[in-house]
């Protein structure tokens, strides 16, 4: 009689809660196929590991198969904050200055989880001129992509160095802003003294208007050696996908470990992708050279970084001072790194 009392409560207790687990994990299952990771990105050389990532399939063989991966390309920093803030991206690589904005714009619902790029930035000069160092630019029109882009604020922070600062502020370096391929027009008609510039802008201008290199990339890092691109996600991506969140990052340090091993390769992915998303491929030359300026690295120059936003604060693009430690959080980041699982 005991024993069949004894089955009894198997059956009628224990068998249902087993089933339960059983349909749970079913649901479970069927819940993570329904899962997307929304990845963003710019067909831009500073932004390798996504473009390696993408093209060798590393950021679906990490995140797994039940999750599907989709990829967002911007061509703008400010462009992909605005997805973020629709809820169209879940993580992205992006330039520093765009995540601050986000992150001032969002109350500090952006985070920066890794770096991904520093260095790729170069001072140019008109090839007439004899500007050797920054103290020459005394007294010339530089010109920049965008004002309080990540380039704006380097060139302030140089000219700082050395005791300059733009004419709006009292100053005597005129700080103007125009797209690229514009730079490259006003200094091949000598309307502009000098520029900063990304790659392969940078070596483009060295090529193609035989510009002169003020400052290359190793000289602008030492200094100021500010992240040149990041990867952000939002508070609430991270607190409910902190799995993902963890996976994705093994597929970035995965990606930067094949970068450093298969430069070559990579040069030739990293074209590959460039073309299949603009159209215009780069020159294999202004390829090579240029990527040879980009630093790929996961870690954040924290300190760079907060005089990069306080800068950013002191040009008025912030309405109040941003405390690093709320934008920076490089938690699951650091987890990776010592268990070494990568």
């Amino acid at each position: 009689m005991e024993i069949k009392r004894y089955y009894k409560v198997i059956t009628f207790v224990i068998l249902p809660i087993a089933l339960l687990f059983l349909l749970s994990g079913c649901y479970a299952r069927k819940e993570n196929k329904n899962l997307k990771v929304r990845i963003a990105f710019f067909p831009n050389i500073t932004h390798a590991q996504a473009l390696v990532g993408k093209e060798l399939g590393i950021f679906q063989k990490r995140i797994g198969e039940d999750v599907k991966v989709e990829y967002k390309v911007f061509n703008a920093g400010p462009a992909e904050i605005e997805a973020f803030l629709a809820d169209e991206v879940d993580i992205g690589y992006i330039g520093p200055i765009p995540a601050i904005n986000g992150f001032a714009k969002t109350n500090g619902e952006i985070k920066i989880i890794a770096g991904a790029a520093n260095g790729g930035m170069m001072l140019v000069s008109r090839r007439d001129l004899n500007i050797k160092s920054l103290g020459d630019l005394k007294g010339k029109k530089i010109a920049v992509p965008q004002y309080g882009n990540t380039q704006d604020i380097v060139l302030r922070l140089l000219l700082s160095k050395v005791g300059l600062k733009d004419t709006t502020k009292g100053g005597n370096v005129e700080i103007i802003q125009a797209e690229n391929p514009d730079i490259k027009t006003l200094l091949d008609r000598n309307q502009i003294d000098a520029a900063l510039v990304p790659e392969p802008w940078g070596t483009r201008l060295k090529k193609e208007v035989n510009s002169n290199v003020v400052l290359d990339s190793n000289q602008i890092r030492r200094y100021i050696d500010i992240p040149t691109t990041v990867i952000i996600t939002t508070s609430k991506f991270l607190k409910e996908h902190p799995d993902i969140v963890e996976k994705f990052l093994v597929a970035h340090l995965e990606a930067s470990e094949f970068i450093e091993k298969n430069p070559e390769k990579s040069c030739e992915i990293i074209n590959n992708q460039i073309s299949e998303i603009t159209s215009k491929p780069l020159p294999e030359d202004i390829l090579k050279e240029s990527f040879k300026n980009i630093k790929l690295t996961s870690e954040i120059q924290r300190e760079s970084l907060e005089k990069a936003i306080e800068s950013y604060f002191e040009l008025g693009y912030l309405r109040e001072k941003l405390n690093i430690e709320e934008l920076v959080n490089t938690e699951i980041l650091d987890t990776i790194k010592n268990k070494e699982v990568y």
